[in-house]
């Protein structure tokens, strides 16, 4: 009998811990790894708006009337004494100010009028120069020549007659 309970006891010395180990509660939290870092993604330097074109006129025309855009709604080489004669001046591109000058000429070369307008143009556009006279104008040939900052940069041949 003591054989047995020396059995016993040795086999409760090796199962003890093992059942105490299962019961045992760990001191440590075990928590999931922490997710690895998303990988960094370089973003492309931002674009800049491209630049837009420099100022230029694209056409000057030549009429009787004009349209709520300022351009000439009949376009003519051709006009009556009594006429108000428009110029419209089309432009494209942009500018912080630009001066915008009609010159009037008749036959010789004398000047009739000459308009100046300040612009901030930022892309296509349209600007008007007119005149008239009271009585109506001379017959003959004129030109209108438009400058820009000075420099010529177009030029209508009309008729009144």
């Amino acid at each position: 009998m003591h054989r047995n309970v020396l059995r016993l006891a040795a086999v409760a010395v090796l199962v003890a811990p093992l059942a105490l180990g299962a019961c045992k509660r760990s001191d440590t939290t075990t928590t999931a790894p922490a997710p690895a870092p998303a990988p960094k993604v370089e973003s492309p330097p931002p674009t800049a708006a491209p630049a837009p074109a420099p100022f230029r006129v694209t056409s000057v025309e030549v009429g009787n009337a004009v349209s709520g855009d300022k351009r000439v709604t009949a376009p003519t080489a051709t006009l009556a004494p009594g006429d108000t004669i428009y110029a419209s001046v089309a432009s494209d591109g942009a500018a912080q100010s630009v001066k915008l000058t009609a010159r009037w000429t008749y036959e010789d070369g004398q000047v009739v009028d000459e308009t100046t307008q300040m612009i901030a143009p930022t892309g296509p556009a349209a600007s008007e120069f007119h005149i008239s006279q009271e009585g109506g104008l001379p017959a003959g040939r004129y030109q209108v020549e438009i400058m820009a900052d000075g420099r010529s940069v177009g030029t209508k041949e009309f008729e009144v007659r």
